[in-house]
């Protein structure tokens, strides 16, 4: 048998986990990020930069002075970097079905609590994750819309 120095190649490494925490494996050609995470870097690093093409030509188009194109090239600069982090943030939340109390990928059989976050079967009841939701006031609050107070006229004595 040959060994590996004879042939060039070489073993694998240790399976490392995508940097944006997603799950799967990444590799070093990918910057340690799986396929997917690689993907929308790419596509979110284009949208970047033909938003700050189209800002910067729009900045020297409406500008006359020096003064005003400065200040508007920092607005438009702030802005897309603005959605950029808008945008990085809806993705990451769409993307991940995760637990919020113990970061379980939960899937399709996640349930959603009335507090507005994720959670697994184990996490899912409000005691198990103390939800910060008033259950009570709701109830109350509740009962109040379907029930609403009846005066009656009053009735004249004869």
């Amino acid at each position: 048998m040959e060994s590996s120095k004879d042939t060039g190649c070489r073993a694998p490494e240790d399976p490392v986990l995508c940097i944006n925490d997603c799950g799967f494996f990444g590799s070093a050609a990918t910057m340690n990020m799986c396929s997917k995470c690689q993907k929308d870097m790419i596509l979110l690093k284009q949208e970047h930069a033909k938003l700050a093409a189209a800002s910067s030509q729009d900045v020297v188009r409406r500008s006359s002075s020096s003064d005003e194109s400065e200040l508007a090239f920092a607005g438009a600069a702030f802005a897309s970097a603005d959605l950029a982090s808008q945008i990085s943030q809806v993705k990451s939340k769409e993307g991940l079905k995760k637990c919020t109390a113990c970061r379980k990928r939960v899937g399709l059989t996640g349930f959603s609590c009335k507090c507005g976050d994720l959670f697994c079967a184990v996490h899912r009841y409000s005691d198990k994750h103390n939800c910060p939701f008033d259950y009570r006031n709701a109830g109350q609050n509740a009962i109040a819309k379907a029930n609403p107070i009846v005066v009656a006229e009053k009735l004249n004595k004869i």
